[in-house]
């Protein structure tokens, strides 16, 4: 990264790398929350790296209920960046600039959310960071990790545009098979698959344009390959299968 000769000497140059890697139940982009917070069962962990793997970088760290986690959209990388987007809140239909919105296309596709922090671990002076209620997709890298202060980083009177909080309201049914397997899996794992199935349908992750009755749908979470269908304001979990 080449900073403008008015801010820094035009021979310096500012080379960004990752600090850590996510480990997220988000395997697939399908699912993931449209912003942090929305999904409180969803976690990862943040795999700090050499050499920012030290206990000392943290120190202090998890007196911090919430954290900023600063990451690059990988997978958008390779497509490049867009002056216009059209978000998925407007239905797919509406431009806006990428500017006044928060597109993984972006120019230099710099990625923000607030997570809460879980906890920390240390095993054998590697770091790991346990995290929840995330948007972030598998095996993507951070760039930077800030504490959240509520007292300035929280703003109650602000507006927020187009991006007006959604009201999605279904009735979600299991199976009797897919239920079974959700409390197989809690015992064999301690997560509650169940709980994060329902919080991420919930948000109805459909593209806006989608409104189709019975047309079935996938995601993946951690290994595991979920089937799910809308009818008539109900949604229903068919098959959870293994990858």
């Amino acid at each position: 990264m080449i900073l403008p000769e008015n801010t820094i000497d035009k021979n310096t140059s500012i080379n960004m790398e990752p600090i850590a890697i996510i480990r997220s139940c988000f395997t697939d982009k399908f699912g993931i929350p449209r912003q942090p917070g929305l999904v409180p069962a969803s976690t990862a962990r943040l795999e700090m790296l050499p050499p920012y793997s030290r206990p000392e970088a943290v120190e202090g760290l998890a007196e911090f209920s919430h954290i900023w986690v600063f990451f690059l959209f990988h997978q958008a990388v390779a497509r490049g960046w867009k002056p216009t987007v059209r978000p998925p809140r407007l239905g797919g239909n509406k431009r806006v600039g990428v500017f006044a919105s928060r597109s993984p296309q972006r120019p230099n596709f710099i990625g923000s959310s607030v997570v809460r922090l879980e906890k920390i671990s240390v095993n054998n002076k590697i770091v790991t960071i346990h995290v929840s209620g995330v948007d972030f997709l598998d095996m993507t890298p951070v760039l930077d990790i800030k504490p959240y202060v509520p007292y300035s980083d929280s703003v109650p009177n602000a507006s927020c545009g187009y991006a007006h909080e959604p009201t999605p309201s279904f009735d979600i049914v299991f199976t009797p098979e897919v239920l079974e397997f959700c409390l197989q899996y809690k015992t064999e794992t301690k997560q509650d698959l169940k709980e994060l199935i329902s919080q991420i349908l919930a948000q109805d992750p459909r593209p806006a344009y989608h409104d189709e009755d019975n047309r079935e749908y996938g995601m993946s979470l951690w290994d595991l390959n979920i089937r799910f269908a809308f009818h008539k304001g109900t949604i229903v979990i068919n098959t959870i299968t293994h990858q």
